[in-house]
C-alpha cells in the first residue's frame, strides 16, 4: 500500500471513529431502543405508525447493538410531546403500543407494570441528564403517592443514534399508576360520583384547555383547572359540577383559614401528600413548581391528594429566571410578575398557616433521618450518574452542547463532570437552607402563632434605614438576620412585636451598599424572607 492509500485509509478510519458519536456499534449498561418510522417524519400531532424494538438483557449483563431485539418487537403509534421543550433538536416522544389489529396493547416494558401508554423523555437542557429521574426516585421513597417509574435507555430513530433517553410511565388512571376508581359515565350521584378524578394546573398543550377557573385570585390571576381524568370529551356534566364544587369548598376553607371539625380545609385534603409535594418542589427549587405540570387527584370517598409529580428538568439550579439558581428562599413564595401561570393562592396560604406547617415540619424532620438524609440523597444521585456515565459520553458526542448555553441554563460547565459537580454543590447548600427555612415548629401549639401575621419592608431600596411593618395578634419576639448574597451574616437583632400594627426602624449604617437577604424568624420558623437593597 502506497503512502497516499495509507493516508486515505487512515482518514476513513478516523472518520469511522468520529461516527462513534452516531455509535452504530457499542455495548452499554442501558437497554437499547430502536424506532423505525418507515421513512415518515414524527410530528406533534397526529401520531404516526412505527416499529419499536428493544434489546435488553434481563440478567443485568451489558447490552450490545448486536444483541437480538427480543425484549419487545412490535407496533406503536408515536408523536412528539412537550411544550417549550419542542424547540430543542432532541425531541421527547409519547407513544402507545399496538397489536396486529391496531388495537391498544399492554406490555411490561423493561420490567415496569404492563400498560399501553409510554413516554421517551429527552433530557437536553439538563446536562446532568438526571434531574427528572432523581426527583421521581426520591419521591417514590418517601410517599405513598404514585411517582412515574423510569428507566434509562439509549435510543436509535431510523438507524440514527439519538442519545440517552428516559423511558417512563405516562400519568393516567390505572391500578399500577394513579390507582383510583374508574369513573363511569353513569356514576352521577351518591358515593359513585365522588371519584376518581385527576385534574391539573398546566399549560394547555395537549389538553384542549377544557376546565374551569377558580373563583379566587392569585396575584390578580385566577387559577385554571383542567380535566385530566375523565377526559374532557368523556366527563359528564354532573361529574364536572362535583369536582368543581369540591375544589371550591377546599379553596374557600383555605381562604378563610378554617380549621373547624365541620368545615376545616383538612377535611378536603390528605395533608401528607401536600407536605411531600412541597418537599420535592422545594428541595429541587422547581421553577415550574405548583403552577405548571401540577396534578391533583381524588379517589372515591377520599380526600384530595397532591401529585403525581411531573417535569423537573428546570430544577436543582437549572434555570436563570424566577431565582431558580438561588439556594435560599422558597419557590412557593417566588413573585411571578407578568408570568401567565401563577401559583394557586392556597399553596401560599397553607405555607403561612401553623396548623399546616407545624406537622409539615415534623414530617420533614422525620424524613431527614433516613429517606431524605444527606447520605441517601447523594447515594441516589451518585448511583444514577454511575449508571449512565459511559452512555453520557455518547450522548454528548451526538449532542455537543457541553460548554454552550442552552435555554434556560444558569450554570454552563465545560464538561459533564463540572455540570454534575455544580449541581451537587448546589444541592448541599439547598438542603442546609431548607432545614432552617421551611416554616413550622414541630410540636408547637399552632394556636400560639399569629394567624393573620403580615410583614412589609419599606422603602426598598433604601439609603441608611428601612422599616419593617408587622401586624400581629400577640406579643412575640422575632429575630431579624441580614445576610450578604454569598450567605455571610452581617446583622442580627431581636425585634419585640406588640399586639396590633408595629412599625420598626432598622439601622443599617454598618452595612456597605449592595444587595442583601433578610430573614425574619420566630423560634425555628422562618416567617418572611426577601431581598433588600442599600444604595
Amino acid at each position: 500500500m502506497n503512502l497516499k492509500s495509507l493516508i486515505i485509509a487512515l482518514l476513513f478510519y478516523l472518520f469511522a471513529l468520529s461516527l462513534s458519536a452516531q455509535n452504530q456499534a457499542f455495548t452499554t449498561k442501558l437497554p437499547i431502543v430502536y424506532i423505525d418510522t418507515h421513512g415518515e417524519e414524527i410530528r406533534d400531532d397526529p401520531r404516526i405508525k412505527a416499529k419499536l424494538e428493544i434489546a435488553w438483557n434481563h440478567t443485568g449483563d451489558e447490552n450490545s447493538t448486536t444483541d437480538p431485539r427480543n425484549h419487545f418487537n412490535g407496533d406503536i403509534k408515536i408523536e412528539i410531546r412537550g411544550s417549550s421543550s419542542q424547540m430543542f433538536p432532541k425531541k421527547s416522544y409519547g407513544f402507545e403500543l399496538k397489536d396486529e389489529f391496531d388495537e391498544d396493547m399492554d406490555f411490561p416494558l423493561l420490567g415496569m407494570p404492563e400498560e399501553e401508554d409510554w413516554i421517551l423523555y429527552a433530557p437536553y437542557t439538563d446536562k446532568t441528564l438526571i434531574r427528572n429521574v432523581l426527583t421521581l426516585t426520591l419521591a417514590e421513597q418517601i410517599s405513598d403517592v404514585y411517582a412515574p417509574r423510569c428507566r434509562y435507555v439509549e435510543l436509535f430513530v431510523n438507524n440514527e443514534y439519538d442519545g440517552v433517553y428516559v423511558l417512563m410511565e405516562q400519568i393516567k388512571r390505572d391500578s399500577n399508576r394513579v390507582d383510583i376508581a374508574k369513573l363511569k359515565e353513569d356514576d352521577l350521584q351518591g358515593e359513585e360520583l365522588t371519584g376518581g378524578y385527576i385534574i391539573k394546573v398546566d399549560k394547555f398543550t395537549g389538553s384542549g384547555g377544557d376546565g374551569w377557573n377558580s373563583e379566587y385570585s392569585s396575584d390578580n390571576s385566577k387559577t385554571f383547572y383542567q380535566y385530566d381524568y375523565p377526559k374532557s370529551s368523556e366527563i359528564q356534566p354532573e361529574q364536572k359540577q362535583y369536582i368543581q364544587n369540591y375544589m371550591h369548598n377546599f379553596e374557600t376553607a383555605v381562604y378563610n383559614n378554617e380549621h373547624s371539625e365541620e368545615n376545616g380545609y383538612q377535611n378536603y385534603m390528605n395533608s401528607e401528600s401536600f407536605f411531600d409535594y412541597i418537599f420535592m418542589n422545594e428541595l429541587s427549587r422547581n421553577v415550574d413548581g405548583y403552577r405548571l405540570s401540577t396534578y391533583l387527584y381524588k379517589d372515591k370517598n377520599d380526600k384530595l391528594n397532591a401529585g403525581p409529580l411531573w417535569d423537573f428538568n428546570l430544577s436543582f439550579g437549572n434555570a436563570n429566571y424566577l431565582n431558580g439558581w438561588e439556594t435560599f428562599g422558597l419557590q412557593v413564595h417566588e413573585y411571578l410578575g407578568d408570568d401567565n401561570w401563577k401559583i394557586p393562592f392556597w399553596w401560599k396560604n397553607l405555607m403561612g398557616d401553623a396548623y399546616f406547617t407545624n406537622p409539615m415540619k415534623c414530617r420533614w424532620e422525620f424524613l431527614r433521618e433516613v429517606e431524605l438524609s444527606d447520605e441517601r440523597i447523594f447515594s441516589v444521585t451518585d448511583s444514577l450518574i454511575n449508571h449512565i456515565e459511559l452512555a453520557a459520553v455518547r450522548n454528548f458526542e451526538r449532542w455537543p452542547i457541553l460548554g454552550e448555553w442552552i435555554w434556560p441554563n444558569y450554570f454552563v460547565g465545560d464538561d459533564y463532570e463540572s455540570e454534575v459537580s455544580w449541581m451537587k454543590n448546589w444541592m448541599t447548600e439547598r438542603i442546609r437552607v431548607l432545614d432552617y427555612s421551611l416554616p413550622g415548629d414541630c410540636g408547637a401549639d399552632p394556636g400560639l402563632l399569629p394567624v393573620d401575621f403580615s410583614v412589609s419592608i419599606f422603602p426598598n431600596p433604601f439609603t441608611t434605614n428601612f422599616s419593617i411593618e408587622i401586624e400581629s395578634k400577640a406579643y412575640l419576639i422575632y429575630n431579624l438576620k441580614i445576610f450578604t448574597v454569598n450567605g455571610t451574616l452581617v446583622q442580627n437583632e431581636d425585634l419585640h412585636i406588640s399586639e396590633g400594627l408595629n412599625s420598626i426602624k432598622v439601622n443599617t449604617s454598618n452595612l456597605q451598599s449592595g444587595m442583601f437577604i433578610y430573614r425574619l424568624i420566630k423560634g425555628n420558623t422562618e416567617m418572611s424572607v426577601g431581598k433588600i437593597i442599600k444604595i
